[in-house]
């Protein structure tokens, strides 16, 4: 009877407490653990007032709405854990789960309304937003979230994401930089930063800032290596281009587009045998699998392997039919021109996923080497062309 009358004592001064909070807040959202609560003095009164015990579960039951609910809101909101954020953010998060966006937005609006300096109901807000592809508005909402926590790097990033989707290039920079600036070992926003430059041809930025990457990337990174094999491909630097090709295929050597390039450069170096190796590797990669045979055809063709040169060309037309009309052009396959379909009435090809600046660097390199022809190495390594000596310096210290 005394544990009885201690748990009455207890769990009304509890009720009292959980009460006032609703005036001093004005926030009806304390009302549902205040009627639990009433539901578990409730039930402790019913056991004096029978003089019975209704079992260790109710007891138990009791327990946990009149005492352990209102004294975990109170531990909480003691180390300024908003109760009422923490449930409203809990169910937005559970419809959001259950695929109903719109009344998950709805709950963070109401939040919001309520406490306007929410970082939580901001940010999954702006989540929220951006599933449904309101993109300005996600916008808005990571900058709100922001303010309040200013080292939301992942908002940061986030917002960046959403105006490069948004065709804002220039905007998207700068806050790539200001990001970098602030966490510079942010890698995914170096990444997307020198993936920008370079589809605005900033090339030697774009290899500033991956260099920088490296510097705070403890483990070997595959895709900085091959984004920076491409940002030198396009600066005609073949030499650094090759090497950090190279050091990509060695992370990854499972379904790598850079052997194609590596082939290519290896052709500028007049050397077949080494093309050949990376281009037989490219047959096994669906983006460049028709470039390689292609390639391979006409190496073979230089060597003076007619049968084989047919067969890698005759597979390459198969896989795109463009390569037809490619190949009546080359003066390299003159000699099996009767081999080359005459009309080809639609071009087919499956598609590809390269990015854009994948396509740029092959379609560079093939332009080139149509150009150039072959050069020899020692032509190649004396080339100094669009080296910047601060690029040379950076990667001294890398090196070092």
């Amino acid at each position: 009877m005394l544990e009885r009358i201690i748990f009455n004592i207890l769990s009304f001064s509890l009720f009292i407490i959980i009460f006032f909070k609703i005036i001093k807040k004005n926030d009806t959202t304390y009302v549902v653990p205040l009627i639990l609560e009433a539901i578990g003095i409730a039930v402790g009164l019913i056991e004096i007032l029978w003089g019975r015990y209704l079992g260790t579960f109710i007891r138990v039951i009791t327990y946990v709405l009149a005492i352990i609910l209102p004294v975990a809101i109170i531990i909480l909101e003691k180390y300024g854990i908003n109760f009422s954020e923490l449930l409203y953010v809990f169910l937005a998060k559970v419809f959001s789960a259950l695929k109903k966006n719109k009344k998950s937005k709805q709950l963070l609006m109401n939040l919001i309304n309520k406490y306007p300096e929410s970082y939580n109901g901001h940010k999954l807000l702006a989540e929220n937003y951006e599933k449904e592809g309101g993109m300005r508005k996600a916008i808005d909402e990571y900058v709100k979230a922001i303010d309040i926590n200013k080292k939301d790097y992942d908002s940061y990033y986030k917002i960046a994401e959403l105006l490069d989707n948004l065709g804002k290039k220039d905007e998207a920079i700068q806050m790539l930089n200001n990001l970098i600036h602030n966490k510079p070992d942010y890698f995914k926003a170096s990444e997307l930063l020198g993936r920008l430059l370079c589809e605005q041809e900033n090339f030697k930025e774009a290899i500033n800032v991956y260099m920088n990457a490296l510097r705070y990337n403890k483990e070997e990174s595959f895709e900085i290596y091959y984004n920076l094999g491409i940002a030198y491909t396009r600066l005609n630097d073949f030499q650094n281009a090759k090497d950090y090709y190279e050091k990509a295929a060695a992370i990854n050597a499972l379904n790598y587009k850079g052997y194609y390039n590596l082939g290519l450069i290896s052709m500028l170096y007049d050397d077949l045998d080494e093309a050949e190796k990376f281009f037989i590797e490219g047959m096994n990669v669906e983006d460049t699998e028709p470039e390689c045979c292609y390639q391979l055809a006409r190496i073979y063709l230089m060597r003076g392997e007619k049968e084989r040169a047919i067969n890698y060309l005759d597979r390459a037309i198969n896989l795109d039919t463009s390569f037809a009309k490619r190949a009546s052009k080359d003066p390299v396959f003159i000699t099996i021109e009767r081999y080359i379909p005459k009309s080809i009435n639609e071009i087919k090809r499956k598609k590809i996923s390269m990015v854009k600046a994948e396509i740029l660097a092959k379609e560079h390199l093939e332009e080139t080497y149509a150009l150039v022809g072959k050069i020899s190495k020692n032509d190649l390594k004396n080339m100094n062309i669009n080296k910047d000596k601060d690029i040379d310096i950076h990667r001294e210290e890398r090196e070092n």
